[in-house]
């Protein structure tokens, strides 16, 4: 079934029913990844255009090859190749481009909200590839189908999340997911990385880490994202790493079965040692895995798909 939006600019406000949908869909597009011909013809004729205003390996690469599955057009644009370098503004760029009519639109910029500003000024479906450090909800549910395949049920998970959580659009948006799924979230960190009334979310706030992970079912560590911070908010590196770095260690101390994921990408031996990251817990690879599927599913639901058209 289609969804029943036209953009997916944030996991906030979005409804049970769509990520249920967009999971499921996801699910079925999964297999697609092991054949020897890695292609479906559900999009063909269909361009997408993915325009990053921000680095990055794992999103850009996965959107890529999840509109190349799908059989679409898809063109990739950065910032220091778009005539933004000329001085041409966010939006005459966004206007420009759909003035080749594009049928869907990926945007990742450093400025939060600048996906639901354009949408103001395009017509074209529009997908949040991350902005700020406000939201980026393709991470959630790919985060959440990892989840999914390992634990079967969502709703009533525990999940810790750990670390940097004032900078995190990854945190924002798993949140908002989570809560809307009836899982129990705790964010755990330094005081000065933790948003003041982030409460008001539906979260258990937590600053020991020992006390944060256990008993939960799922421990989620983020990067410390220096290039956010106006100011350095921990007093040194080193520090940071004893009192939050996840060790092999401070795992033995919760549940057997507690799943480590990790959004990336990671600072070795800062929030998470080598030996966790490469370890039986973590799921970190299978996130990347996962991607995807769930940016298949979500350029597919967007495009109006049904149950027909997925082989």
């Amino acid at each position: 079934m289609p969804l029943a939006i036209k953009h997916l600019l944030g996991t906030e406000g979005l409804s049970r029913k769509a990520i249920e949908t967009i999971l499921d869909t996801a699910l079925s597009f999964k297999e697609i990844s092991t054949r020897p011909i890695k292609k479906v013809p559900t999009l063909r004729g269909k361009t997408v255009i993915n325009l990053f205003f921000e680095a990055s390996t794992r999103t850009r690469t996965s959107f890529e090859i999840a509109g190349k599955r799908l059989s679409a057009d898809v063109i990739n644009i950065t910032g220091s190749t778009s005539s933004v370098v000329k001085g041409e503004n966010l939006i005459d760029t966004a206007r420009n481009l759909e003035a080749m009519n594009p049928d869907i639109l990926v945007v990742r910029h450093s400025a939060s909200g600048a996906p639901w500003l354009l949408k103001e000024f395009v017509d074209c479906p529009i997908i949040n590839a991350g902005d700020g450090a406000h939201e980026h909800p393709t991470q959630a549910l790919l985060d959440l189908l990892t989840l999914r395949v390992h634990k079967k049920t969502l709703d009533g998970l525990s999940v810790a999340i750990v670390g940097d959580i004032a900078h995190s659009r990854v945190a924002r948006s798993n949140i908002h997911a989570m809560k809307t799924l009836g899982m129990n979230v705790t964010v755990v960190g330094p005081r000065p990385m933790i948003p003041v009334g982030i409460e008001a979310l539906g979260v258990n706030v937590e600053h020991d880490l020992d006390k944060g992970i256990r008993d939960v079912d799922v421990i989620m560590m983020l990067r410390v994202q220096f290039e956010r911070q106006g100011a350095f908010l921990i007093p040194s590196v080193r520090e940071y790493s004893n009192l939050y770095g996840l060790t092999q260690k401070r795992l033995a101390r919760a549940r057997p079965d507690v799943l480590v994921l990790h959004p990336g990408p990671v600072n070795r031996g800062i929030e998470i040692a080598l030996d966790v990251m490469n370890g039986p817990r973590s799921v970190i690879l299978e996130q990347v895995n996962h991607g995807v599927a769930v940016r298949m599913a979500v350029m597919y639901l967007l495009m109006g798909g049904g149950d027909e058209g997925i082989n």
